[in-house]
């Protein structure tokens, strides 16, 4: 048996399907942790999404996931750059937009809290799980449209106890699924995606920030595709122990995985070429 987390795919089908080849996977046998973004801005995000149900994948949900879901509920059109309309056109559309809405915002296996972004400072790995639900729940009910006209907005820019409703739920989704920067005591930054070197003034990577409550807990993350390329000579966003897994596939770099070893921590890196240029480029 063999456990596998892999960077953000965003509709990139071949490269996927290249990894898989490598290492021979089999879902009879293996496990395949998707680590968010599984769709948009690539050329295949109907075949993603089929093939990693067919592969009984065990996703966590990104940004670009949401965004899905939001355009699925008549909540906000796909935009330019999105390629969302062969899922939305799909005979499988409610299928596929339904084990979407199952999968979580984090998750805790093999020693590993998986997210797509980050964790704010202030956040155990038991405090994360448990916010991450309260999305989840959202999500799974019959109300689970109602949420994306709510979801979308920066404020509140920092996590706090005392939030409630839509504004509670908002800093979760924003904490997990788009943070990159923050300021010491927790208040995101959401415009800046270059590499750690370019931080805003003020702000730091999440990962840096001094007591974190998830120091000493192994996190593998997605989202943050300019991280690799400042430590292209070292593995892939390796920092402490936090794994960041978004290598570029999208933009023609690398599909990034690691494959888990038998103690908690440890892991084996494996990629394949990225997504050939077919479209607009740029991060999104």
């Amino acid at each position: 048996m063999a456990l596998y987390l892999i960077g953000d795919l965003q509709g990139c089908l071949e490269p996927l399907q290249a990894l898989l080849r490598q290492v021979d996977f089999s879902p009879s046998r293996d496990t395949l942790y998707p680590l968010g973004d599984l769709v948009n801005r690539g050329p295949h995000s109907l075949g993603v999404l089929r093939t990693l149900m067919a592969l009984d994948a065990r996703p966590v949900l990104g940004n670009h996931d949401l965004h899905l879901l939001a355009c699925a509920a008549g909540v906000r059109p796909p935009g330019r750059r999105d390629t969302l309309e062969d899922i939305l056109q799909a005979p499988d559309r409610g299928a596929l937009l339904d084990w979407l809405r199952q999968q979580p915002l984090a998750r805790l296996e093999h020693g590993w809290l998986m997210v797509h972004a980050g964790v704010l400072p202030d956040w155990t790995s038991a405090t994360t799980l448990a916010l991450a639900g309260q999305v989840g729940d959202v999500l799974r009910s019959a109300q689970w449209s109602d949420f994306f006209h709510h979801m979308y907005g920066n404020q509140p820019e920092r996590w706090h106890d005392r939030l409630q409703g839509w504004d509670r739920l908002r800093v979760i989704v924003n904490g997990l699924t788009r943070l990159r920067f923050c300021t010491p005591d927790g208040a995101m930054e959401f415009e800046a995606n270059g590499p750690p070197s370019q931080a805003p003034e003020g702000y730091r990577p999440w990962f840096e920030v001094p007591g974190r409550r998830t120091q000493g807990q192994s996190v593998a993350f997605g989202h943050w595709s300019t991280l690799s390329i400042e430590r292209e000579n070292q593995q892939p966003g390796w920092i402490q122990e936090t794994l960041g897994l978004d290598t570029g596939c999208l933009w023609g770099r690398r599909l990034s995985a690691a494959r888990l070893g038998a103690q908690s921590g440890q892991y084996e890196l494996l990629s394949v070429p990225g997504q050939a240029p077919w479209g607009p480029q740029g991060p999104g």
